[in-house]
């Protein structure tokens, strides 16, 4: 067996694993951390892609950001509290369930796509790399450099706006 095959495989069970050990937890806090280790082996699955951008960018905003903020809105709502998860009820059934009509899809996407020899057509594989979508960007001969400009100077009147106004109320 190839070892790219042997990479693939692991991944796909640290995320496969991550989504239903994720679905059937009961406590919020380990759900979270499990969405976690299928988003970084998201960002894994990206990287033998030759996409170094769009990991970088799984990991920073959904690993990081994204996460941070639920496990925010968990803390703040106190759900980790033991008589908060016996009254919520169990997704077990639907989980298990779904799982009963993924697995055989994922078997067959497995069989049609062994023989396979690159997921890309020639020339694309180098669409997602931090090089190519900083050419597409900054390019002067590109329409994206202005509104890319734009928005950052947008955003950042915006921060500097909302700490003026939560400042005058402190």
């Amino acid at each position: 067996m190839a070892p790219a095959l042997v990479l693939f495989y692991i991944l796909a069970f640290l995320c496969v694993g991550g989504a239903v050990a994720m679905v059937t937890s009961n406590n919020p806090v380990r759900s979270a951390l499990s969405l976690v280790i299928s988003f970084l082996s998201l960002a894994a699955f990206y990287i033998t892609l030759d996409a170094q951008f769009i990991a970088a960018v799984q990991v920073v905003v959904y690993a990081g950001a994204i996460m941070v903020l639920f496990l925010f809105v968990i803390m703040l709502l106190n759900l980790g509290a033991p008589e908060v998860v016996k009254k919520t009820r169990s997704f077990l059934p639907l989980a298990t369930t779904l799982l009963a009509i993924i697995f055989p899809m994922v078997l067959f996407g497995f069989g049609v796509f062994a023989g396979l020899d690159g997921p890309t057509p020639s020339g694309a594989s180098k669409l997602g790399t931090v090089g190519a979508v900083g050419r597409t960007l900054y390019s002067p001969t590109l329409p994206w450099l202005l509104p890319f400009e734009a928005t950052s100077v947008l955003l950042l009147v915006a921060v500097v706006g909302a700490i003026v106004l939560a400042r005058r109320k402190a």
